[in-house]
């Protein structure tokens, strides 16, 4: 994968959205951090100080997806917001389906033998990292 730069990783929730960020590379991607929402849906400034903090060159937002495939309220939502987003950035958006990815964060914390408590805390980054790294394994290869 040829960029020059990191790629940001976002797991949107109502209260919470968890980021995560690539290696320069675009090989791995790790959590970063969550941004604490004081209203549904907010936090785009927040983002925009990451992507410019980090030189990010593209965001991969997760699109929560129906398990059929199809897309509910939540992901008219998300859409939504990331339509506001795209107006305060330079850089790239894409949606990229997130089916089962806090499951799978929270399955990864068990087994790294955290405390309730502490799975909470990191399980939106925790999530938003594997969005991240399915897309950038999805496009390993690629030229963006």
């Amino acid at each position: 994968m040829k960029t020059s730069g990191r790629l940001l990783g976002l797991d949107l929730g109502q209260r919470r959205i968890g980021v995560a960020l690539s290696d320069p590379g675009a090989m791995l991607a790790t959590p970063l951090t969550t941004i604490h929402l004081p209203e549904a849906y907010a936090g785009q400034q927040e983002v925009r100080a990451l992507v410019e903090q980090h030189e990010v060159v593209r965001v991969v937002v997760g699109l929560p997806l129906l398990l059929d495939g199809g897309e509910g309220e939540e992901a008219a939502h998300v859409r939504a917001w990331v339509e506001r987003l795209c107006q305060q950035l330079s850089v790239p958006l894409e949606l990229w389906d997130e089916r089962l990815s806090t499951a799978g964060a929270e399955r990864a914390l068990l087994e790294g033998g955290l405390s309730r408590r502490r799975r909470r805390q990191h399980r939106d980054a925790v999530a938003a990292a594997l969005i991240l790294q399915s897309y950038l394994d999805a496009h390993m290869g690629s030229c963006f």
